[in-house]
């Protein structure tokens, strides 16, 4: 009993240790990114072309200074231990992938649902940052970045580092928290529920498979997918002029912009019905798996909390409770606009 108590303890500090580096990092990315803000308006810099502007504004302070900061935190006083390794073959491997794209889609929908009603409610539609920031670049830089730069970045920091400093005291535990941390650091509700979704799954991935490198893959694909090819057929299509004309006085309007565009309305058939398969190929594969037991878990760690504290431990101690009502302010702000 009292070593069940001590290494509750040891869980709670160590967890919220965690928690509160990744919430320390956001503040970090808005401190850092105010400031190049006021060196360049020092500088006279009044606007900035979109595509250095996501370098200079997110790459910079996330990805040069916020994200090391955590990693050298983590390293120094959070215990590692990371998952075994195990093979995966090709055929898992496009099962697995086909699933957590399927996964991503539905949950992305659901996502969608639920701020297009918050948007009706409110009387302005909830801002999409990802989009605007996808359909405001070039091509080569959502490429480089989203797809890119993106997966690797995030799956090493919140897929390895969160998993490795965790999984001791459970899988299920750094499962949960690597999806949960993920979602919420989007600080958006438009990705937080498929960013969830795909951040559990993936985390799910690594500790079955020790292997990084396998998730960084799969979100490549999914980035290239939801974000390079999506994006460059939206702005193909000339969506705003058809919107403008679907919903002016001439029924006939919306139709005349398709048939100016026809070869891009064409493909874009197409990519809707390749995510209506991947949904109901994900679906399908996802109850088979479950039947199979293909998604049990096996504790094999000897600091693995018991199933009764697993969750109510990772969740409810300072560091993670600071980090989930830090995030889910910023959620708030945005929905009320205050915030982007």
């Amino acid at each position: 009993m009292e070593e069940q108590k001590l290494l509750k303890k040891e869980a709670r500090w160590n967890i919220s240790k965690v928690g509160f580096y990744y919430a320390f990092s956001y503040v970090i990315i808005l401190i850092v990114s105010a400031l190049i803000g006021r060196i360049l308006t020092a500088l006279g810099v009044k606007e900035l072309d979109p595509n250095l502007e996501l370098v200079i504004m997110s790459v910079v302070p996330m990805y040069l200074v916020a994200f090391p900061a955590i990693y050298i935190a983590l390293k120094k006083t959070v215990p590692e231990v990371k998952p075994v390794k195990n093979k995966m073959t090709v055929g898992q491997y496009i099962t697995t992938c086909i699933t957590c794209i399927g996964l991503a889609y539905i949950s992305n929908f659901i996502g969608l649902i639920i701020t297009g009603i918050i948007g009706l409610v409110r009387g302005q539609m909830v801002d999409n940052t990802i989009l605007d920031v996808a359909t405001n670049v070039s091509p080569l830089t959502v490429l480089i970045y989203m797809v890119m730069m993106a997966p690797i970045m995030e799956e090493f920091m919140f897929r390895k580092l969160i998993v490795d400093h965790t999984a001791q005291y459970g899988k299920a535990v750094a499962i949960l928290l690597s999806g949960l941390m993920f979602g919420l650091f989007h600080a958006n509700l438009n990705q937080f529920i498929y960013a969830f979704v795909i951040g559990c799954y993936f985390a799910f991935v690594y500790v079955k498979t020790g292997d990084i490198r396998i998730t960084i893959s799969m979100h490549m694909i999914f980035n290239f997918m939801g974000g390079f090819v999506a994006t460059n057929l939206l702005n193909e299509l000339h969506i705003d002029e058809y919107m403008e004309a679907a919903t002016g006085s001439d029924p006939t309007a919306a139709f005349r912009v398709i048939m100016e565009h026809p070869i891009p309305w064409i493909i874009y058939g197409f990519f809707f019905l390749y995510i209506i398969s991947m949904i109901i190929a994900g679906f399908v594969l996802l109850i088979v798996g479950i039947v199979k037991g293909n998604y049990k878990l096996v504790e094999d760690s000897p600091k693995a909390l018991p199933k009764g504290n697993r969750i109510t431990t990772a969740i409810f101690n300072p560091g993670m409770l600071f980090y989930i009502g830090f995030f889910l302010l910023l959620i708030l702000l945005q929905l009320l606009g205050l915030a982007k």
